[in-house]
């Protein structure tokens, strides 16, 4: 791993070039920003914006349910890019982006790796359009038997912290059922997070592989089939102490689909697990583990939509998870982007998935850096499906969404657009002031403490 780390300047230099905007963007005019009035934050959107007009018009015929899912690999719906797959793959980053925006990383903060809101105004929070559409049906706790990188597991620097070794990890959001009605079948999401935004974590987790026998079907062995031993941890990991993860993270996944497959049996069912980062990672993860170990019969679709995915594991456990039917994974990468190069092939590791590649350098609204950072960006990636047309063709916006979201966390929006940085923020970065006049840090938001999950026995 160290020789791989020593390669980084020269692979930054060879493979990503510095690349510098030359044209000239027309005036467009002004478009109000929408402000969210029920977070107490992010007063500083208060403005205008020379954002594009936008019209979402396709002359391609419409895909099924089951083309979106992935049925024939997504075969025509690619190049050129469906405008409803696009939509599609946009609302899976935004439940995604769900779990950055609700996730509290403040070490100081006794809550810190907990969610910020409960589930029941969790998508509202973070301001997901159509939110109404979906209901939080559980959250998801992980904690790790080997020693990860503060970027998987951050921990609370309090001495009342609400847990010592435990993180919310993602949510499972299932459509409404009046949603449900109008669609014709019923969508089950989960949604993983992701890691933090730095790279510290390529040299700290390493890159052993380690025998996936743990997440095959009682009766089939494979000995060869193999998963990075950092990424099976979070995902296998429980932690008897913990009121949140005495299951793990994996056990928590299988119970909860059992519930609902329960709950909804006798509709059309289909599960999409989706992740950025690591979160992609556990999205691939459990995707499998749930078709493999039979959790859902055969005639279920599980979909995994992935977004910046580090390789997960070898050729052998590649061949497990292709021999499902009703199992599909479709990996979204920026092609400047480092992490879905790691671990490399030079260890033994292999791409899972269909690919879908698209270049963040394409865009003429975004300023090209060179900061790692921003090419992993969730939101810059989102913002780049929103109009990508293929590596040959001119980038156009086709997605109505706002330009502003793509400098959440990043300042990559070029200054004539006068979208201040990272302008996601708590107000007071989570302080209040008590009836006695002293600033504390908040419990989360809406006053709902974390509350541990349902272990099945």
């Amino acid at each position: 791993m160290l020789a791989v780390a020593a390669q980084l300047p020269q692979l930054l230099s060879s493979v990503y070039p510095r690349r510098h905007s030359t044209s000239t963007f027309p005036h467009k005019a002004p478009t109000q920003i929408f402000v969210p009035l029920n977070l107490r934050k992010n007063s500083l959107l208060a403005r205008n914006s020379n954002a594009p007009v936008i019209k979402e018009t396709t002359t391609q015929s419409q895909p099924t349910w089951d083309q979106l899912l992935g049925c024939n690999n997504w075969d025509g719906l690619l190049e050129p890019l469906d405008l409803t797959l696009r939509k599609f793959i946009i609302r899976c980053g935004e439940f995604c982006q769900a779990t950055y925006d609700s996730f509290i990383n403040d070490k100081n903060s006794k809550y810190c790796g907990a969610c910020r809101y409960s589930k029941q105004t969790l998508l509202e929070q973070v301001e997901l359009i159509d939110a109404s559409h979906y209901e939080v049906s559980a959250y998801l706790y992980a904690s790790a038997q080997v020693s990860v990188p503060e970027a998987f597991i951050l921990r609370s620097m309090s001495r009342e912290k609400w847990d010592e070794e435990s993180n919310w990890i993602g949510f499972i959001a299932v459509t409404s059922d009046e949603t449900t009605k109008a669609r014709g079948h019923r969508e089950i999401y989960i949604a993983w997070r992701g890691t933090a935004t730095d790279y510290e974590w390529f040299d700290d987790l390493g890159s052993e592989l380690e025998s996936a026998q743990e997440l095959l079907l009682e009766g089939t062995e494979d000995k060869n089939a193999k998963a990075m031993k950092g990424w099976l941890s979070i995902y296998t990991s429980n932690d008897p102490k913990s009121e949140f993860t005495k299951t793990s993270a994996r056990k928590q996944v299988q119970s909860n689909m059992k519930r609902l497959l329960k709950k909804y049996e006798g509709e059309k069912i289909s599960i999409i697990s989706t992740g950025h980062s690591l979160g992609a990672v556990l999205a691939t993860l459990s995707a499998f583990d749930i078709v493999e170990n039979e959790i859902v019969p055969s005639d279920v679709s599980v979909s995994a939509i992935l977004f910046a995915s580090p390789h997960v594991g070898n050729k052998e456990f590649n061949d497990q998870i292709i021999k499902h039917s009703n199992l599909r994974i479709l990996s979204v990468k920026n092609t400047i982007d480092l992490v879905p190069r790691y671990p490399n092939w030079f260890f033994g590791y292999v791409n899972t998935g269909t690919e879908l590649v698209i270049d963040s350098r394409k865009s003429p609204y975004i300023n090209h850096t060179m900061s790692p950072i921003d090419w992993h960006s969730l939101e810059g990636m989102l913002h780049v499906m929103a109009g990508w047309n293929g590596a040959d063709a001119k980038f156009e916006l086709k997605v109505k969404r706002s330009l502003a979201l793509v400098n959440k966390y990043t300042d990559l929006l070029k200054d004539e657009y006068m979208v201040p940085e990272s302008w996601w923020v708590v107000k007071n970065k989570g302080m209040v002031m008590t009836e006695e006049g002293q600033w504390v840090t908040e419990s989360p938001f809406d006053g709902h403490l974390p509350v541990p999950p349902v272990h099945e026995v």
